[in-house]
This record gives C-alpha cells, structure tokens and sequence, in this order.
C-alpha cells in the first residue's frame, strides 16, 4: 500500500490543509468532513498504521496518547459529562474505509445503541 495517496498521511505532510484540533509529536487529531454527530473529531498516529491488527508493544504510548487526547478534547468540546463515543474500525466487516489507523470521538447528541 502507498500510504503517501492516503488522506491521513496527506494532512500529516500538509498537501491537504485542515484545522488542526490537536497535534503533538506522536498523534493529530481534526474535524471529520463527513461528521456523524455534532462533534466528529478523527484522532490519528503521526506514523503510519495500517489497522488494529498491525499494533505491537512499541506502538503502546501512540494508543494511550490517542486516548488521553480524546478525553482532553472531549472535556475542551464540553461533551464529557453527557457523554461521548470512541470508535476504531478494522478492516472491511469492521467499517473500515481508510486504511490508517484512526480513532472516530463522537458527540454532542445520544449516540445509537449498537449492541443487542
């Protein structure tokens, strides 16, 4: 796969401009330009993971910073008392449209219950 063509790798080397929310040295996270709640941020690693099951031990401190970033935006986004949802999607049957890893934080309305 040549992840240069990838949107994610195109934001991160600025050939594609978007409002940066967050962005340290290991994750970025931005608006998702097709939003599924009021709040749709995408949070991604700065490096290049191809999906969930790509992930090993080194990658440990990218997945906590991508976690603690979402609970920091959630609470400057002001939906950490209501709520908020965290989605990671791999591959195909897993609704996975863009092969980089990426965290969907979804908010500002009550999500629907996807579990029976």
């Amino acid at each position: 796969m040549n992840n240069k063509k990838n949107i994610f790798q195109q934001i991160l080397s600025k050939k594609i401009i978007t409002n940066i929310i967050y962005q340290d040295d290991l994750v970025t996270a931005f608006n998702d330009i097709k939003p599924q709640s009021p709040i749709h941020i995408l949070i991604i690693p700065n490096i290049f993971i191809q999906t969930l099951n790509n992930i090993n031990h080194k990658h440990e401190l990218i997945l906590g910073r991508m976690l603690l970033v979402a609970s920091k935006i959630a609470k400057k986004k002001k939906i950490h008392k209501s709520g908020y949802r965290i989605v990671i999607n791999c591959n195909v049957h897993g609704c996975q449209t863009i092969f980089y890893l990426h965290m969907h934080l979804l908010g500002g309305r009550q999500g629907v219950n996807i579990f029976f």
